[in-house]
């Protein structure tokens, strides 16, 4: 009786936390209109174990070059110590940066987000927690590319990774031959080092960009942070960049009075002309 009692009050705290919150058909419907304004498609791809979220201008048909944003973590904690049971975003920042992107361009959305279905893998909580950025997520981002290099005749591409989503284009972008360069907004890049640095649960179960800094050595990158952003701390972005040995091309670029979550789509025009200095 006393544990009955105990699972109806963490239900009931859970519930409670979540007041307010979309739910993920909302979310969804909210992505989708946002996609619909920009005049953009939205289609799911399959990634192999997992369906991914895609969307891109409804002129698009090919692509010499392909910048493609890849979703943050979402909706992935209620609170600090309990996981949603949806990690669809509230808000897609990714979205937001890529449809005021002049260039050809693609927003992908990560597993378990928006597509809960389609795949043969089940999407556990562990997709937005313990193995957000685990071998079989990086291999379902790099499917999801090889079938839009195919559909868009695409010769490279640029892969722009907002907070998780950096990590996981990072990830990728290690694995290809075909990017030409790596650029993320308030990026995860080192998750051993923001685990430690804010005292949160290891990601036991995934990947760290960090590790793969010998095969990112060879690619132009560069990476904004928030001198406000205190999601991803101080201390992430310069550990990633200790791991590059001198003259290696990457760039971090400080915005002091941003944060997590602001001003990077208010000002994104603007932060794309910084890129291509």
């Amino acid at each position: 009786m006393i544990r009955q009692l105990g699972i109806f009050l963490l239900v009931g705290w859970v519930l409670a936390a979540c007041a307010g919150v979309p739910s993920p058909e909302d979310r969804s419907a909210a992505m989708r209109a946002m996609a619909k304004a920009a005049d953009w498609r939205v289609q799911a791809v399959s990634g192999g174990d997992f369906s991914l979220l895609v969307s891109y201008p409804a002129g698009l048909t090919s692509a010499q070059t392909l910048a493609v944003y890849v979703e943050g973590d979402g909706f992935a904690w209620v609170t600090s110590s309990s996981p949603s049971l949806d990690p669809t975003p509230i808000t897609p920042m990714g979205l937001k940066l890529a449809v005021q992107d002049a260039r050809p361009a693609v927003y992908l959305g990560r597993p378990c987000q928006y597509v809960r279905t389609g795949g043969s893998r089940d999407c556990g909580r562990k997709y937005w927690t313990s193995h957000r950025f685990a071998p079989e997520v990086v291999s379902a981002t790099h499917t999801a590319l090889d079938r839009l290099k195919a559909h868009f005749k695409v010769q490279q591409f640029e892969l722009v990774g907002y907070s998780g989503g950096a990590a996981v284009a990072a990830l990728v972008a290690a694995r290809r031959t075909d990017v030409a360069r790596l650029v993320t907004v308030a990026g995860n890049l080192d998750h051993a080092t923001w685990t430690r640095d804010l005292r949160l649960s290891p990601l036991s179960g995934s990947l760290n960009p960090a590790d793969a800094w010998q095969s990112l050595a060879r690619l132009p990158q560069v990476h904004f942070v928030g001198g406000q952003d205190r999601v991803i701390g101080k201390k992430v972005a310069p550990a990633y960049l200790r791991r590059f040995p001198a003259g290696s091309d990457v760039r971090l670029i400080q915005k002091a009075a941003f944060d997590h979550a602001c001003c990077w789509a208010e000002n994104w025009p603007d932060l794309l002309q910084e890129v291509s200095r």
